[in-house]
């Protein structure tokens, strides 16, 4: 009896050694994301005026306008239909609380926490800058918050509005909840005078110059339990491009932070990179910000994590030409060196007259985080790729001003031209090698292969022969990890240049085509599975129960070269806003189309054909792979009021993978159809988050 005992515990250990034996858990409720977010303090200090609801306006002077400012008051909130002016500082500032349009969610995305009753009250700071070289001349720069957003809406509240010359930021109740990007500053005149209504502000004190909130020490940090689809914390905040990159044994992801879908400072991006990795695919941390914005002229592109000199570092493009005239930028200091010499030169720009613009890096004091910028200028391109190729030379593949394959000794300066018709510019190239073969993916078009050992100039396009994996994703990062895998990591758009993360698991062939499938590490957490049929016999209408779910399947293909399958997803309003994925076993296509409850949608067009994979909406892929024989379909359904809609992420056969995002779809019920093509055993489980 001890023997068998024994035996039986042996095999258990065995068999749990074997699951954790590539270095990952399997266990997918275990996922959590550490934030660095805390709670903030304002320090003490003299107040350079102050108002209550005894003395209600007031007058001060201010030295200079290119200074920061504080302001402290406390608001009683109310939900009321009519537009109010909580505090005014008239032609500098305004905080008003008003009704918002419920279904507008460009820019400030406020319907993501209406109230119980569907409205949505807002408190909103407008600061009016005044941008240099603006034609326009003063335009105010707004922050807020929907009242929904806040644990107990109505009632009073801490209102901190803190102006640095860089940032301008919203606190309320000690939470830092949204920000911009200062371009310009307010005109204050010699004497200023302020009011509040002592109606929604008992208090409001002006700190001239600003005193900086300061973060408060968490005990115990706060954490989001899910990786998948995850957004940053806030009503406006979005994932953009992704780099990614794999280090002593950590997956690194830097993200373009973007507030109001690329509309921040003025329309002018203001994006800079964070910073979250991870060791075991399981627990993720966040870091500072690997390039915080620091001066009114940056706003930051997209570039690429490399190593040089056994350094992690970060390439990053100075898009200041979005702000400035290239003639006031460094830009045309650059390529007069470059035209010289032949070569780029290599420029600190804290050294130099005229606004920085083009390529920079920082580098990781620690080799995790901890990054400090560098302020050398080493190329007037301003998307650089840079990377170490697998013979260990500086390579970089230049977007967005540049085009070509550069090599340098060193990455301050010295780059050559390689190859200068390929890539062909654009946005965001990324080179890889995977075995035997090299690939170059863009980030929403452009994708080409090669053998390793064949020379730069034999690159094969595989958009134009339908072997491109574009599945959803904008700006798509590619990264070998920990035993041999690689993973493809991107942004799904929801809201102009921002949406939610997004991480896949790429598959290579023998002939180096390459496909994609879910990253089991990472799947959302379900609840029960339960079965709604054995078979799908003639079409069927089922209620999922929940809007975010997991719906698995199984297809038999039959023999039929135009047979097919749909499955539509339907939302309260019927068609309107619904969504079908329809599979094509034996014609070895799949489509995401506009939903239909009588017949199967229209075809949609794959990226060869003309279609759009990156704007995630409706488009085709082709040449699947694993079709031909029975296969599983799974689909991750993943609602959220912040999307405004659902995002619908499928893996096809285990072998191919395309994400659509749906606004205004919440659904309540599917539809499964087929045509001369089977379908079984039919289940779904609700998602845990």
């Amino acid at each position: 009896m001890k023997k068998k005992l024994v035996r039986h515990c042996l095999i258990i250990l065995i068999i749990i050694c074997s699951l954790s034996s590539n270095g990952y858990a399997q266990d997918p409720a275990a996922v959590k994301l550490v934030l660095r977010s805390s709670p903030w303090h304002l320090p003490e200090g003299t107040a350079l005026s102050a108002l209550s609801s005894q003395k209600t306006t007031g007058t001060f002077r201010v030295p200079s306008d290119s200074s920061s400012f504080t302001i402290k008051m406390h608001v009683n909130l109310k939900v009321d239909n009519s537009s109010k002016t909580i505090l005014n500082i008239p032609g500098v500032l305004k905080v008003t609380a008003f009704q918002y349009d419920v279904r507008d969610r460009k820019g400030q995305n406020y319907p993501a926490y209406p109230m119980h009753d569907g409205s949505v009250p807002v408190l909103e700071a407008a600061l009016r800058l005044y941008p240099p070289g603006e034609p326009k001349g003063a335009r105010d720069m707004p922050v807020g918050i929907p009242f929904g957003i806040l644990k107990n809406p109505e009632g009073g509240h801490e209102v901190v509005l803190h102006f640095s010359g860089v940032r301008w930021t919203l606190y309320v109740d000690n939470e830092l909840l949204d920000n911009d990007f200062a371009l310009g500053y307010p005109r204050w005149g010699k004497e200023s005078t302020w009011e509040i209504n002592s109606s929604l502000a008992s208090k409001a004190e002006i700190f001239y110059p600003g005193i900086e909130p300061q973060r408060v020490a968490l005990k115990k940090p706060r954490f989001s339990n899910e990786i998948q689809y995850w957004t940053p914390q806030g009503h406006n905040a979005w994932v953009g491009d992704v780099a990614t990159f794999f280090y002593k044994g950590r997956y690194h992801i830097f993200y373009l932070f973007d507030r109001r879908g690329h509309g921040s400072k003025f329309g002018k991006g203001g994006h800079y990179f964070e910073h979250i990795s991870t060791t075991d695919f399981k627990t993720w941390t966040e870091h500072d910000a690997a390039t915080p914005i620091e001066e009114q002229w940056e706003t930051i592109g997209t570039g690429t994590p490399f190593i040089f000199n056994n350094r992690l570092s970060l390439s990053y493009g100075l898009h200041t030409t979005r702000i400035y005239p290239k003639e006031q930028t460094l830009l045309p200091l650059q390529w007069d060196y470059y035209n010289k010499h032949g070569v780029t030169g290599s420029f600190r720009y804290d050294t130099i007259a005229g606004y920085p613009a083009g390529s920079t890096y920082s580098i990781s004091e620690d080799g995790i985080s901890n990054f400090r910028k560098t302020k050398i200028l080493f190329h007037p391109c301003e998307n650089p790729s840079v990377y170490t190729d697998p013979d260990g030379h500086l390579r970089m593949l230049a977007n967005y001003g540049a085009k070509g394959t550069w090599g340098s000794e060193s990455i301050d300066g010295g780059w050559r031209s390689i190859n200068p018709n390929f890539p062909p510019g654009g946005d965001c190239t990324f080179f890889f090698r995977w075995g035997n073969y090299d690939y170059v993916i863009g980030g929403f078009t452009g994708f080409w292969s090669k053998p390793a050992d064949a020379r730069e100039d034999k690159f094969v396009n595989g958009v134009k022969e339908g072997l491109d994996f574009y599945n959803g994703m904008n700006v798509p990062a590619v990264t070998q990890i920990g035993d041999g895998r690689f993973l493809l990591a991107g942004w799904v758009p929801m809201v102009g240049w921002g949406g939610s993360l997004a991480i896949h698991e790429m598959i290579q062939y023998p002939n180096g085509r390459i496909g994609t499938k879910w990253m089991e590490e990472i799947m959302p957490s379900t609840q029960k599975e339960r079965s709604l049929t054995k078979e799908i016999k003639e079409t069927s209408s089922f209620v999922t129960g929940s809007s975010s779910f997991l719906l698995t399947f199984d297809v038999v293909p039959g023999t039929d070269l135009a047979g097919k399958l749909g499955i539509l997803f339907l939302g309260a309003e019927g068609e309107n806003h619904s969504c079908e994925v329809q599979i094509a076993p034996k014609a070895k296509k799949a489509q995401y189309g506009k939903g239909q409850t009588g017949n199967f949608s229209g075809p949609e067009k794959s990226l060869r054909e003309g279609g759009s994979p990156t704007g995630a909406r409706n488009y085709a892929i082709e040449n699947l792979a694993g079709t031909d024989k029975p296969f599983t379909v799974r689909i991750i359904v993943k609602h959220d009021d912040k999307f405004g809609g659902s995002v619908l992420d499928t893996e096809i056969a285990g072998q191919r993978t395309m994400i659509s995002f749906r606004p205004n779809l919440k659904v309540e019920r599917l539809v499964l159809r087929k045509g001369n093509t089977g379908i079984k055993n039919v289940r779904i489980a609700a998602l845990k988050n």
